[in-house]
């Protein structure tokens, strides 16, 4: 195992740091209710129902209003009650919300199932959509002299255990020949990292694709730069609490979900101009010119009929975590619902399934 980081921080802080005050008030009391139910029962294996039951309903999360806009556009709806579409996108927000039950389903990256395992909560993968592009990249602070990931060496660097650009960070560290000992990771979650490259509290954050250009756009002329690497982080999936899904009524929801996700992320993708206006300019306060370049950065959407690859993806990531001593090794297989396996492959054409 690699020597701690230049600061001393024990990694187990990084899990306090990332739960937050809201855990203990809004999450430990909803834990007795998720994951110790789902412990009880065990995880279910009964076959899914052909039909959502009347009165169903599910709350999804939907960051940025994203998915109202996409089944807005393209016409698209579910047989039963989405009875909260919360703004949530974050791991660690939407491990708490779950923890809460104030969440069913949500579309995160590969790292906030094994964030949530770690915690002891039990959740399971239900759908797959997998990335072959890199999603993020790496913004410096203003009047930073970095140009590539080599110069990370000593750098401070923000680090968010448990979201999609914390282990895309540790892949970025491992292809450089970087070993922990050798930067700072600081322990932010995303929303903080923009106001800590401005400020000068780290040196380098990854950002979503969508994120670089307004960033580069106010600090461009300050010398802040962006940073590409081939580091992708290969899952987006769903999401959702076992107890959830050991629920009949609301697994069928949840399968039924499944096909119009599907089809709403092949709509934007098969839609770019229309989505360029509609969300970024309209929702998001980018350009028309802005929005084309992170249309033109983003992934086809593909839907494998086997989920082997994201399996053994997932696996690597937790053993890369593990590595570095933030969360314990274990068998990931268990993250994986493979009732749901078939669903998303078969709302797809086979352009998308390959």
């Amino acid at each position: 195992m690699p020597p701690p980081p230049a600061t001393g921080l024990d990694r187990r802080l990084f899990l306090t740091s990332l739960i937050g005050a809201s855990a203990a008030v809004a999450g430990l009391g909803g834990c007795a209710d998720g994951s110790a139910a789902a412990e009880t029962k065990g995880a279910s294996t009964a076959p899914l129902a052909d039909k959502v039951p009347e009165g169903t309903s599910l709350k999804i999360s939907s960051y940025q209003n994203t998915q109202q806009i996409q089944f807005e556009l393209a016409g698209l709806k579910v047989p039963f009650e989405v009875s909260d579409w919360l703004n949530i996108g974050a791991g660690p927000d939407v491990i708490n919300a779950f923890r809460a039950n104030s969440l069913d389903l949500a579309n995160n990256a590969g790292i906030p199932p094994i964030q949530a395992y770690y915690q002891g909560f039990k959740a399971k993968i239900v759908a797959i959509n997998l990335t072959r592009k890199p999603n993020y990249l790496f913004a410096t602070k203003p009047g930073s002299d970095i140009r590539t990931p080599a110069d990370f060496e000593g750098r401070k660097l923000a680090f968010s255990q448990g979201q999609a650009q914390g282990v895309v960070l540790l892949r970025a560290l491992k292809k450089a020949g970087l070993g922990y000992d050798q930067v700072e990771l600081v322990p932010l979650t995303s929303n903080q990292f923009l106001t800590a490259l401005q400020s000068g509290q780290v040196d380098i954050a990854p950002l979503a694709n969508s994120q670089a250009p307004a960033y580069l756009n106010q600090y461009g002329s300050k010398g802040a730069r962006t940073i590409e690497t081939d580091v992708v982080d290969l899952l987006s999936l769903l999401w959702a609490p076992q107890s959830v899904l050991n629920d009949r009524a609301k697994a069928a929801a949840v399968a039924a979900y499944i096909p119009q996700w599907v089809k709403g992320l092949v709509w934007t993708w098969e839609h770019p101009d229309q989505w360029n206006r509609e969300y970024y300019v309209k929702t998001q306060n980018l350009t028309l010119a802005q929005a084309q370049a992170v249309t033109e950065l983003a992934n086809k959407p593909l839907f494998p009929p086997s989920w082997d690859e994201a399996i053994a993806w997932e696996q690597e990531t937790a053993d890369l975590l593990a590595e570095g001593g933030f969360v314990k090794e274990f068998d990931v297989t268990q993250l994986f619902d493979r009732r749901f396996e078939a669903i998303a492959a078969r709302a797809a054409t086979a352009e998308y399934r390959r």
